[in-house]
């Protein structure tokens, strides 16, 4: 019986390159399903028992037909009542809980086991009295075929990120309570889970994390300012453990780890992002991955609702989710236009129409009548339908111009008479929009919103007493809250004046930048973090390394090459917005990059840095790590405790100060 990670090194810089997501695949489907059939296992089906939370890491990074492909016949929940199946050996991949314990013994046990044999691989680290029991089970025992700790007790929602499913983090760690007893418990299972992140990829990193902000000598560190020092600790700890026990473990850094949390960057949550993938699930009711969308009856009825998931398996997706929605739009109907010109039966039909330009929507019906509509067309069809779907909402609801409000705020080019201007001048404005700029104005004017001052902008606002909670908790996230001020009916931001001045400085202009589309100024302040991690230019008082680096590191073969960029500001910089973006350039934002990017070769690249966010990453600051990727030549990997949506972040924010609510029960 093992009880040690697998043999096998999964280094990134080895013979083969493989991403983040290949090799969580690789380690369930190879190192943990397949190695069961070796040894003495007979049967040639096996049955795959998991608990709630390992289903979910499975299905981040495997699909079904990919389980049986390695010889799962039955996928089965450890709770559930299940048919005894004597014949057949049993894989389970289980969190070591005493409560999993309990259930595999009970399973295993007897003179009539439910399975023949048992392969127990375990996500993450398990507790050595765990271990006793199991081993002091006589019956058990001789039935187990392996034991073994996987460490892998992460998501991966892309090639470059991944999150550790702390749903509650931001009202566990931010809120109100005094009990510091559920923060620590959220901590130690984060720390735990970014842990087996760096085991699987057989990464050490260098542990950076934003240190605790004191204005003077005489001011105590609160517990929500301690948050990154305290997570870096409890990952520094895994590592320690893993660099003793994991054959192969790295006994020197190999990559770099910044720890931030969602202080750091107030409005990149509720700020509209004007990215594909962005705008898909800011606008349209999505379900994860999963987009809903009626298709023609094939047999003349009415429509049927078809669900689709856009992620990596799709290539339209991958090469147009980073893009704005401008210009994925436009990059769609070139592809119809294209798809037409190369098509005889369609140009017939075209020219039926008289020599008229046609619209993408005209394209995609013609498309979808014709003999040869396959199912690369069906993906394309579908894009233009969803890429449709976005701009009429934006048009519909005024979007261009509160998003123009919006990046005006931020560099500092509009004021609060703006923002009543655009209140009184479109009242139809949605709740939301109207408390996400109102949340924006909050995090970069803090005391326009003290007293009878914030009482008169929801007034304006025409917004509810619940949606000014969401506003006051903002000052949770700035600084030490005023606990004396909870009323829903008041206002106290106390934030830290440090950050205030620092947000409202004067922002320059990043020369030698490159045009970008209009309403694309807006970036996360991590993108400034990362670049600034990579010239090793990260300030050692606000950013403290858990190890001491080497003088070497940054000299190595891995070192980063130097740019002409200008080093980055410490703010978020002016950028020159035109709708319609040079077709040539190359900032990042466009699908070309993206596919560029996506087929470099990661093998010249430098060493890996992973950023992570505790309280909640967004869509914007996973498309600056892929970004980033191509123009630093460092793989650049996002890790969060959940990746939100506006709508969700607004939800979470709310209960802060509402304990006994769950995330269900408010809604915006």
């Amino acid at each position: 019986m093992s009880m040690s990670d697998s043999d096998s090194s999964s280094s990134s810089y080895g013979a083969e390159y493989k991403s983040l997501k290949q090799v969580s695949r690789d380690r369930l489907l190879h190192e943990m399903l397949r190695s069961a059939k070796t040894g003495d296992s007979k049967s040639t089906w096996k049955v795959l028992i998991m608990d709630k939370l390992t289903v979910k890491i499975m299905s981040h990074s495997c699909k079904m037909a990919d389980i049986t492909d390695e010889g799962v016949s039955l996928v089965e929940d450890i709770y559930k009542r299940r048919q005894p199946l004597p014949t057949l050996d049993a894989i389970y991949f289980i969190q070591p809980t005493r409560e999993n314990i309990i259930m595999f013994l009970s399973d295993m046990s007897g003179r009539k086991p439910l399975y023949r044999k048992a392969f127990v691989f375990f996500s993450s680290p398990i507790a050595r009295e765990l271990v006793m029991e199991i081993k002091k089970d006589a019956q058990v025992l001789p039935r187990i075929g392996a034991l073994r700790e996987m460490n892998l007790e992460y998501f991966t929602i892309d090639s470059q990120g991944f999150i550790t499913n702390n749903e509650r983090a931001l009202v566990e760690l931010f809120g109100d309570e005094e009990n510091n007893r559920k923060a620590v418990a959220c901590l130690n299972v984060m720390a735990t889970r970014i842990a087996t992140l760096f085991a699987s990829l057989r990464e050490f990193p260098f542990v950076r994390f934003r240190a605790a902000k004191s204005l003077d000598a005489t001011t105590m560190t609160t517990f929500h300012d301690l948050i990154p020092t305290k997570l870096a600790a409890g990952v520094w700890d895994c590592l320690m453990k893993y660099k003793k026990t994991i054959p192969n473990f790295p006994q020197t850094e190999t990559c770099e780890l910044l720890i931030i949390d969602r202080t750091i960057d107030q409005i990149a949550p509720v700020i509209h992002e004007w990215t594909y993938d962005a705008m898909c699930r800011d606008l349209l009711n999505m379900e994860g991955n999963k987009y809903v969308h009626e298709v023609p009856s094939k047999t003349g009825g009415p429509p049927e609702r078809k669900e689709v998931l856009l992620d990596d398996h799709d290539p339209i997706w991958l090469e147009l989710r980073h893009a704005h929605i401008a210009d994925a739009s436009e990059r769609l109907h070139e592809k119809m236009t294209n798809f037409i010109s190369k098509n005889k039966a369609a140009q017939i039909q075209h020219g039926s129409r008289g020599s008229g330009e046609m619209s993408t929507r005209d394209l995609q019906k013609m498309v979808q009548a014709l003999p040869q509509y396959s199912e690369q067309i069906d993906k394309l069809s579908l894009h233009v339908e969803i890429a449709g779907k976005i701009n009429r909402i934006i048009r519909e609801s005024g979007l261009r111009e509160l998003g123009q409000l919006e990046q005006d705020l931020v560099f500092g080019d509009a004021g609060m008479k703006d923002v009543i201007k655009f209140f009184t001048t479109n009242e139809d404005t949605t709740r939301e929009n109207k408390l996400r700029l109102l949340m924006i104005l909050a995090s970069i004017y803090p005391e326009k919103f003290e007293a009878e001052k914030g009482l008169n902008l929801m007034k304006v606002a025409k917004l509810t007493d619940e949606d000014a909670i969401a506003i006051n908790n903002l000052r949770m996230l700035g600084g030490e809250p005023d606990t004396k001020t909870t009323s829903t009916s008041s206002f106290a931001l106390k934030f830290d004046m440090h950050k205030v001045k620092k947000k409202r400085a004067a922002r320059k202009d990043r020369s030698g930048e490159e045009d970008t589309w209009q309403l694309s100024r807006f970036y996360p302040i991590i993108e400034e973090l990362i670049e600034k991690v990579s010239k090793n230019e990260l300030s050692k008082l606000d950013y403290p390394c858990l190890n001491d680096p080497s003088p070497t590191f940054h000299g190595t073969t891995y070192a980063v090459p130097v740019t002409h960029n200008p080093p980055a500001h410490s703010m978020r910089s002016r950028r020159t917005p035109t709708w319609a973006r040079p077709r040539g350039s190359d900032d990042g934002y466009s699908s070309d990059s993206v596919l560029k990017h996506a087929s470099s070769d990661f093998k010249k690249m430098g060493q890996r840095i992973f950023i992570f966010i505790v309280g909640g990453a967004t869509r914007s600051e996973l498309r600056i790590c892929h970004k980033l990727t191509g123009k630093l030549k460092r793989e650049v990997i996002l890790g969060s405790s959940s990746i939100d949506d506006p709508a969700q972040y607004i939800t979470k924010l709310k209960m802060l100060t509402a304990q006994e609510l769950s995330l269900d029960d408010l809604q915006i």
